[in-house]
C-alpha cells in the first residue's frame, strides 16, 4: 500500500515521460490559445526536444521537481531561480496528470518549488504566467495566495507566431514570500 504520492528531482531518463505529460496537459487547457494545428501535430516530439535539452544539460539556476506515486509520473514542476530582477524566480511550468487533479499534487509541487527558491533566493518573490482562458489554474493559485497582478499577451511556443490562435492574453501570479507556500 502506497503512502501517498513522492517528490524527487527530475534526471535525464525521466524527459519523455515529463513530455508526455506536458504535451497531454497543453491539449487538455490550451485549446483556444495555441492553434490545433500545433498541438495536434508533432507536440510530443516538441515537448520531448525541450525535455531532452534542459534535462542532458540542466541550467544550475533551475530545477524540476517531480511527484510520483509507485513510479508512476503523476506532475512536475519546473522553476527557475531568480529569473528576473523585479519578480523573482519563476515558476515556468506546472502540469499535474488530468486524472488525478484535486489530490494535492499541484499543491505539493508548487510548495517544492517555493522551497527550492527560498534555499536559493530566499527574499526573492515568486511568480508564474497562466493563460487567461485557465480559470480553473486561476483559482488554484488564488487559493495558495497569490495576486494577479499584471496581464499581457502570449509569447508564441518556440517563438513561432503561427502556433497561436488570435491574440490570447496571460496573467502574472505573485507570491510576494515563497514561504508563504511551505
Amino acid at each position: 500500500m502506497s503512502d501517498g504520492p513522492t517528490t524527487r528531482y527530475a534526471e535525464p531518463s525521466d524527459a519523455a515521460t515529463i513530455a508526455a505529460l506536458h504535451a497531454d496537459s497543453w491539449r487538455r487547457h490550451y485549446r483556444g490559445a495555441y492553434s490545433d494545428a500545433y498541438l495536434d501535430g508533432d507536440l510530443d516530439r516538441d515537448r520531448l526536444a525541450l525535455w531532452t535539452a534542459r534535462l542532458d544539460l540542466p541550467d544550475p539556476s533551475s530545477v524540476t521537481v517531480l511527484a510520483e506515486e509507485q513510479g508512476e509520473l503523476l506532475g512536475f514542476v519546473h522553476c527557475l531561480v531568480a529569473h528576473d530582477p523585479r519578480w523573482g524566480s519563476l515558476i515556468e511550468n506546472l502540469h499535474v496528470r488530468h486524472d488525478r487533479h484535486r489530490e494535492g499534487i499541484g499543491r505539493r509541487l508548487i510548495s517544492g518549488a517555493a522551497k527550492e527558491v527560498g534555499r536559493a533566493a530566499p527574499r526573492e518573490p515568486l511568480h508564474l504566467w497562466v493563460l487567461q482562458q485557465n480559470s480553473r489554474a486561476q483559482s488554484f493559485y488564488r487559493a495558495l495566495g497569490g495576486a494577479c497582478v499584471e496581464e499581457g499577451l502570449c509569447p508564441p511556443p518556440g517563438g513561432l507566431p503561427g502556433r497561436l490562435q488570435g491574440t490570447p492574453k496571460r496573467l502574472r501570479f505573485l507570491w510576494h514570500a515563497p514561504t508563504d507556500l511551505f
